[in-house]
């Protein structure tokens, strides 16, 4: 008797399948599902999680819809995860990481499923590692990465080293984190040295709490003077890359903290069109240096005197960059994010629908939160779009430098873009969060 062929059609997902956003995976599910019936396709959706993860309390276990299929194993263990991964190993499609704290998972993963399109190990690796991936970008392309020191220890000949090959000023920040967690900036001798004391005491509690598996490193980098912007796009398996448009990056910095987390993001960013093509340019070259290949990149680039140069490529969609390029553009980033992996051409539209921005805010001060002022008064603007609060009252407000995470994030969406700036700045007057 001839077996019954079984078809292809699982996308499966790293650790977690994104739902943070109100009706985010039922609307994944059906813009899936629409694509699937345009192309004669379907698709069905599974989740494989890492346990230890879950063990160490990094990430909270989820119900998922019955119809979606659910996977657990230890991902330190290869046969765990081939055993884990074995009754569905024909039907699978394709697999895909959202998060940035997944990519260690998904590095592990892909040797497990030698026959989808996937990045290699390697180069996911060297993306989420800050000290690898300035050494690629420095070996493809000087001119595309700031002068940059590693540092593993705290002595004389370091801080000589940092003086004579970065100079002031600087940024220090660990090699593994995301978020601008522990980012902060040194303008001379005594607060680089007290700056790097003090993470050298932070920095493996912070890994702990926000999963990181590998060794603990700074990275020193010379300090960037500019406009910042981010831009996602999808990589195939031959290295072309389609990019979505520019987004404008306004810093804590910007904002008057001592901080480098992202304040605002806002699209369309007014770049001039010889501008974002350079931009596409470096972003390209930096996905070349570190091999990355059939997947979705995320890309942070400062705008310098001296041309655009990368901060950062994360080998995943950027945060909240789904909602934004779907308002302003009608992009679906989700569903491309599958399309890249099974060797299917993303769709980008260009025509503008509308102005988004998206802030994510944090308390003036370190301390306890003790209220949020101004709510309603936000929710009441013509450009309100959503709000989420993230800390409870009594909890602990720090800033990104230190650890923290922020209190609340908020979307303003407007098709004119004078209202949509015109509610930023009314929002900016409005809410305070007190601690």
């Amino acid at each position: 008797m001839t077996p019954i062929k079984k078809e292809q059609d699982i996308i499966l997902f790293v650790n977690d399948i994104p739902d943070n956003m109100p009706d985010e995976l039922q609307t994944f599910r059906k813009d899936l599902a629409n694509y699937g019936k345009k192309h004669n396709k379907k698709f069905r959706l599974a989740i494989i999680r890492d346990t230890r993860r879950i063990e160490i309390g990094g990430a909270e276990e989820k119900v998922y819809p019955d119809d979606i299929i659910y996977l657990s194993c230890d991902f330190s263990d290869p046969i765990k995860i081939q055993k884990a991964l074995l009754p569905y190993q024909k039907e699978l499609l394709g697999v895909t990481c959202r998060s940035e704290i997944n990519i260690d998972s998904f590095s592990k993963l892909v040797p497990n499923v030698p026959y989808l399109k996937t990045p290699t190990s390697e180069s996911l690796d060297w993306s989420i590692q800050k000290t690898m991936m300035r050494k690629r970008f420095n070996a493809y392309d000087k001119k595309i990465t700031p002068k940059f020191y590693i540092v593993k220890e705290l002595s004389r000949e370091t801080m000589q080293a940092i003086k004579e090959k970065v100079g002031f000023p600087l940024v220090v920040k660990p090699s593994g984190l995301a978020s601008s967690l522990m980012v902060s900036p040194c303008y001379y001798e005594e607060e680089l040295e007290k700056t790097l004391k003090e993470a050298f005491k932070k920095i493996r509690k912070i890994y702990k709490e926000n999963d990181r598996k590998k060794d603990p490193q700074l990275l020193v980098e010379q300090f960037m003077e500019g406009e910042m912007f981010s831009i996602d796009g999808y990589v195939t398996s031959k290295g072309k890359v389609y990019f979505c448009p520019l987004v404008k990056v306004k810093t804590g910095k910007q904002i008057g903290f001592d901080d480098f987390f992202g304040y605002q993001r806002i699209i369309p960013a007014k770049v001039e069109k010889n501008s974002s093509e350079k931009a596409q340019e470096v972003a390209r070259k930096g996905v070349h240096a570190l091999g990355l290949r059939c997947v979705s990149v995320h890309i942070e680039l400062m705008r310098t005197e001296e041309g655009w140069k990368i901060i950062e490529i994360g080998p995943r969609v950027g945060g909240y960059r789904h909602l934004m390029y779907q308002l302003s553009y009608g992009i679906n980033h989700a569903v491309n994010d599958v399309l890249i992996r099974i060797s299917q051409k993303p769709i980008i539209p260009k025509k503008i629908k509308g102005h988004t921005a998206v802030f994510l805010l944090y308390a003036k001060k370190e301390g306890k939160l003790k209220a949020i002022k101004g709510v309603k008064k936000v929710q009441e603007l013509e450009s309100f779009y959503y709000l989420h609060i993230a800390r409870k009252i009594g909890e602990s407000c720090k800033f990104a430098k230190n650890g923290g995470k922020f209190v609340c994030n908020l979307v303003l969406f407007n098709k004119d873009r004078s209202k949509l700036l015109a509610d930023i700045r009314r929002m900016e007057k409005t809410l305070k969060i007190v601690t």
